[in-house]
């Protein structure tokens, strides 16, 4: 394995409420997504390690942000999955404020990487995601998960399919096909982690001297 393809990861902290936010001095990464895309599965793909990410088959089970430092230069953030219908309606609306106070106020946040199930169309609790981002100013990339249960063109198709849909939207960065079993997509995923994070760095580090 290349050494440059290779993260070590750790958990750092979990927050139910915003000063629960650890203090950062390095750009952040986030990953976002309806409850049962993936998310967590792909997470501990990316840092290959298998339990780094607590991965649940109840959707709605991670209620919290969770903090992961790495030696990338960038921290991995896991935001709690949205659209849990099985959670009550006050702790959808904890987690939806939640959600908002990071992703809207979150300094050091380099991009956020909002993960989309490649079998179905585009949803609407989704593109409501991307429109906040859009609105927000915050880079965001869209990344399809289980592309191993399509067929190869399908894939291609709702690739080109999403990006047709974002080709007016100034803050996306690229759509990404992705697969937790057999790793498409790893290691263009991490490409585009540490050249957003680094972009990141060096704009806050102008501003800084400005």
């Amino acid at each position: 394995m290349a050494q440059e393809h290779h993260i070590e990861a750790m958990f750092a902290t979990g927050a139910v409420q915003p000063d629960q936010f650890p203090p950062s001095n390095y750009p952040e990464v986030a990953m976002i997504g309806r409850s049962n895309v993936g998310k967590s599965s792909l997470i501990n793909t990316i840092v290959r390690q298998g339990n780094l990410a607590r991965v649940s088959n109840t959707p709605g089970k991670t209620q919290e942000i969770n903090f992961f430092a790495t030696n990338a230069g960038f921290g991995l953030v896991d935001l709690p999955g949205y659209g849990y219908a099985k959670v009550s309606k006050g702790k959808r609306e904890m987690f939806s404020g939640l959600i908002k106070a990071y992703l809207l106020e979150r300094e050091n946040l380099a991009a956020v990487f909002v993960l989309v199930d490649s079998r179905h169309e585009p949803m609407p609790i989704d593109l409501a995601m991307i429109e906040e981002l859009e609105f927000a100013g915050r880079p965001y990339v869209v990344v399809l998960t289980k592309c191993d249960k399509r067929k190869g063109g399908a894939v291609a198709e709702r690739v080109e399919e999403f990006r047709h849909l974002l080709s007016q939207c100034q803050h996306v960065v690229d759509v990404i096909a992705t697969s937790s079993q057999t790793g498409e997509g790893r290691v263009q995923l991490i490409g585009v982690m540490k050249r957003l994070s680094q972009q990141f760095a060096e704009k806050s580090t102008r501003n800084r001297d400005e």
